[in-house]
């Protein structure tokens, strides 16, 4: 790796490892001794440091906290049994940081340093990485703006950081989703393809209204007729459709998800036909109907791969395929369960070894 950091480390003075329930780890709650941070100003990135987890000191006149200058990635590292430890497809979270960064007005980060921020930090917390089955390190690379001014304008001070920490399996079950047909998570012209903190906050009160209704997650819709499918909650959507693997083609209202990527090159490299396209609720709904539709399943970093087992849609519930019967979306899951685990090949050199 050319252009080495120049990262200050300073250790905890006490560790937190021997005090973690590793049997229970719900998501996003249990943090690892460190955590990395990072300061833009005058044109340049400065201060790489490695300091124990904790709060941080911020002006609460801070623009991200009023004009939603903030944004983040997701990544996961497995151990292997041999004790290894690798990050899955970094490089591409990097790539998608940096169009994050360009939308939100906000100044991009090398990809090298990207990579070296992140596997410095898990290094040095290697043993927060689980080797239990189906967990992993949950990685959360963000960026947000430090001006303290009130202005609606792009500050000219950020602060990167990155937090991680050991989680199990993001969803327990397979999926009951509802069609969303009012609210929208993106529209055209928006920044739906960015992982802005504004997309999530939006999506609150009609994930709640749903979650009140007895559905997991929602399917969202295009917010000009609500008649394409386009994500699944906070992951793409994909369907196996008369033997045809179809998805909703990118654009700026849908993210361009590392998963999504991956589940497509693994299905060309078994010659399965893909169509990346518009796809409307009613050929969905009509394909259930007529049995037409095999598998349905979300992608993305925390889920991985999350089955779809029933469909809401306009007050009627509509029941998919058994997900255990399921030949695609099972063979993929074992497939990267396989690859990140380091119990086969890496024929795409997707894992990014830690240490070496």
């Amino acid at each position: 790796m050319s252009d080495k950091l120049n990262i200050s480390i300073t250790k905890t003075a006490k560790s937190r490892l021997a005090e973690t329930d590793f049997d229970n780890l719900p998501f996003g709650k249990t943090f690892s001794d460190h955590m990395f941070m990072a300061d833009y100003s005058d044109g340049e990135w400065k201060n790489f440091q490695i300091l124990p987890f904790g709060e941080i000191g911020i002006n609460p006149a801070i623009s991200a906290l009023h004009y939603g200058q903030t944004f983040f990635e997701g990544i996961k590292a497995y151990k292997h049994a041999n004790g290894k430890v690798s990050i899955f497809r970094p490089d591409k979270n990097g790539e998608r940081f940096n169009l994050s960064a360009q939308r939100l007005c906000m100044p991009e980060l090398p990809v090298q340093t990207f990579l070296q921020s992140i596997a410095t930090l898990i290094d040095i917390d290697r043993d927060w990485v689980p080797g239990k089955e189906n967990h992993s390190l949950y990685i959360r690379p963000f960026m947000f703006a430090t001006d303290p001014f009130l202005g609606v304008t792009p500050s000219t001070s950020y602060k990167y950081m990155v937090l991680t920490g050991p989680v199990g399996p993001y969803f327990s079950k397979n999926l009951k989703v509802k069609i969303e047909t009012h609210y929208s998570r993106a529209c055209d012209g928006g920044f739906g393809f960015a992982k802005a903190a504004g997309n999530y906050g939006g999506s609150m009160l009609p994930n709640l209204k749903a979650t009140q209704e007895g559905f997991d997650q929602l399917i969202w819709t295009d917010s000009r007729e609500h008649a394409y499918i386009e994500e699944l909650g906070a992951a793409n959507v994909m369907f196996l459709m008369d033997g045809t693997l179809i998805t909703p083609s990118t654009r700026d209202t849908i993210l361009k998800g590392v998963t999504r990527d991956t589940v497509l090159t693994l299905a060309r490299n078994w010659n399965l036909n893909i169509e990346e396209r518009r796809i409307s609720v009613d050929e969905i709904i009509a394909g259930i109907k007529e049995g037409r539709i095999s598998d349905a399943f979300g992608v993305g970093t925390a889920a991985t791969i999350a089955h779809i087992a029933e469909i809401g849609y306009n007050g009627a519930l509509y029941t998919l395929p058994d997900p255990a019967q399921r030949v695609f979306s099972n063979k993929v899951l074992n497939t990267l369960n396989n690859l990140r685990y380091g119990r086969s090949a890496d024929e795409f050199g997707w894992n990014y070894m830690v240490g070496h």
